[in-house]
Order: structure tokens, then sequence, then C-alpha cells
């Protein structure tokens, strides 16, 4: 698993992976800036005059949407075991190797290429699992804008202390909407757990990509949550569940493992990304889970929380004008409307059942690394 060095102004890490490894629910957070941000490029480009990926620009205030969520992993989980997702054509800019700098050794994982969000996750969690087999993990995305960061820490803490009590569980915080948003993913809450006024808790009846106005109109009325992809979950469950409910691209990475902390990791690494095709976690796993496993993936609604996922130049403009910071839109008002991207239906591994293997040894390697993970579980 390639690994990014940064150089001499790293932070010092005292506390050493192997000394962590046994202890039971240790707190790991996991943040996921392997996005390219093509739909917010055009804007970036306007403001910057430059093609940086939206996490490291800094909209508000004097830091990156990326330094503000690292900082708030590291309110929930120490700075050596919070670990960051990447893109190697990311590196290429100087200011995402300036805001990786300081990281802490081993903790920033590079992909070859950006797959998705379920390569990105699954390649984490099999780093973690060599480290951390029995952390609880929260995964946090990298584009998010927060207000009430201290209130959003209390709920995430909750949902952490949700699973450290049912390590069983999944637990994906959801936003309790003020309005109708076409273009954010929504959660339809199931079964009510628990009562009482506070952090009810539901089962997920099913999820809902970006409706139309209409619809999302609809869900809103009807208690449906804006799906934030926050969770929180024990490593070697979610390990078991990606084994289950997409073994095809859990099998893929069946050698990654083996190879981790050896010298042959990036370039297995790299092999097993060249005929990887996009996978989105919230469709290949998220939803599977909610259909086949009910009880295991549970939500609550987040409320009091500004909150907005900035996928789109509207959402940007709308929390600049709200936050008092429209004088960084750099007269810029017009919003270029960009088409929104289209997630499918069908699983990639659904549409391709067989990939094709760049070596005739591949699928022996990785039928190997499988087993090894398999029986680590």
């Amino acid at each position: 698993m390639q690994q990014y060095h940064a150089g001499s102004n790293r932070r010092p890490c005292p506390e050493p992976a192997t000394r962590f490894a046994e202890k039971d629910s240790l707190a790991c957070a996991l943040v996921l800036a392997g996005g390219e941000g093509k739909r917010l490029r055009p804007f970036v480009h306007l403001l910057r005059g430059d093609l940086l990926p939206k996490q490291y620009v800094n909209f508000i205030g004097r830091r990156s949407m990326l330094e503000h969520t690292l900082e708030r992993a590291e309110k929930l989980a120490a700075a050596q075991r919070v670990f960051t997702v990447i893109d190697k054509s990311h590196l290429i800019f100087p200011e995402v190797r300036h805001q990786l700098a300081t990281r802490c050794p081993a903790t920033t994982i590079v992909q070859p290429a950006n797959k998705e969000t379920a390569p990105g996750i699954l390649l984490a969690l099999l780093h973690i699992a060599k480290h951390y087999p029995d952390s609880v993990i929260t995964v946090l995305p990298s584009d998010h804008f927060v207000l009430e960061e201290e209130e959003l820490l209390r709920q995430l803490k909750f949902a952490q202390l949700l699973v450290k009590r049912d390590p069983s569980r999944v637990v994906l915080l959801g936003i309790e909407p003020d309005r109708e948003e076409s273009e954010y993913g929504y959660i339809v809450p199931g079964r009510r757990l628990t009562r009482g006024p506070t952090n009810p808790l539901f089962r997920i009846a099913s999820f809902v990509e970006k409706p139309d106005s209409e619809s999302a109109q609809n869900l809103t009325r009807h208690g449906a949550l804006w799906n934030t992809m926050m969770m929180v979950f024990k490593t070697s469950v979610m390990m078991e569940l990606m084994s289950e409910l997409s073994p095809a691209l859990f099998d893929v990475f069946g050698a990654v493992y083996d190879a981790i902390g050896t010298a042959d990791e990036d370039a297995v690494v790299a092999e097993t990304y060249q005929d990887l095709p996009p996978v989105n976690f919230s469709k290949e796993i998220l939803e599977r889970l909610a259909r086949d496993h009910a009880s295991r993936l549970v939500t609550f609604p987040v409320r009091h929380v500004l909150w907005s996922d900035w996928g789109s130049e509207s959402r940007v403009i709308e929390v600049l004008r709200k936050t008092g910071y429209e004088s960084r839109l750099n007269g810029l008002t017009k919003e270029p409307g960009q088409p929104r991207e289209v997630d499918h239906e069908t699983s990639p591994f659904e549409r391709r059942a067989v990939l094709t293997p760049t070596r005739k040894n591949r699928t022996a390697k990785q039928s190997g690394g499988t087993t090894a993970i398999r029986s680590s579980l």
C-alpha cells in the first residue's frame, strides 16, 4: 500500500502501532480525500486559476476542508490513528504536499487512481486491520462544511458509543433536512429502535440517490435524512461484511493485504488497481447491507447542525453567504451549472463478472491473500 512520506516537518507520533494492536475498541478515524471534485473544477478554476481538488481548497477561514476535517478527526482519535486516503495525482499540487507534510508517518494512504469510495475505504481498512485489528473506525468525508463543530462531535461520539455497545452494528449518521435538496442522497428510516426526544435510533429501510425535486419534497416531509457518509463501525466487522456483500471486490484486494509492509507493496497495489472498475460504497455495500442484514445498519437524525456537502457551486456560494465569507467569491455569483454525475444502479462487479488479470499468476496471488484476510477476521 503506497504511503506518503512528507519529510522532516511531520509531527512526532510517540505511540507505536504494535503497542496498540492488542487493545480492544481502539478509536481510529478515516478521512476520505480521494475524490477529484470534477463538478466543482470550473468554479475552483475561476476562484484560483488552477484545478486543485476541492478538499484542499481554502474556501473559509485559514484552512482547507481537508485540514478542518483532520482537526475534527483528531478529536475522535489520536493523531497517529487518523488515516487519510488520497489519490496519487493529488501530489502534483504543492498545496497538497504542504497540507500532508505534518501528518504522522504511514497514515496517508495513496491510491494509484481514484476508483470511487469502496476501493478507497477497503484499501484503508486493510492497512488499519493490519495494525489495529480490534479498532472502531469513524469515517469522515473531507468535503463537508460544518458550522456547529462541537455538536457534530457530540453526535459522532454517540455513534462510537453505539458501536462499542453493539460491535455488530454499522452506524450511519443522517442530517435532518431543513429543506428539500435534489442533489443529496437520502436515508429512508425504517423501524424505530429506541424512544425518546433525543437521538432516536432507526433501522434503514432504503436509500434514495439524488431524487427529483418532487420526490425530495416528499422524502423530507416523511422524515428521510440526508446521507452524510459519516459512519462508525468496528474494523473486523466491516471487513467481514465487505467480504460477504462484495466478494469480487474483496477478493481482488487479497494480495494487497499480504503485501502490506513488504517491498512488493506498491507494485501489488498498482497491479490491483489497474483493471479495477469504479465501485460506490453506498451502492455496493450500504444498500445491500440494508437489504440483506437490516438489523446491522442503523441511523439517527443529526439536528441543529449547519452541514453542507460541497459538491456543487450553489452549495458553496450559499454557505459562504450564510457565514459572512461572501467576499471569498471574488465577485463570482453566477453558477456555472455543470451537469451532475450519475451513479449507475447496477454494481460494476455484476456488469463485469470476471476482472481480466494482467498476469497469469494474479488469481493465485489474490486467492492466497484473500484466505489470509479471512483467517485474520
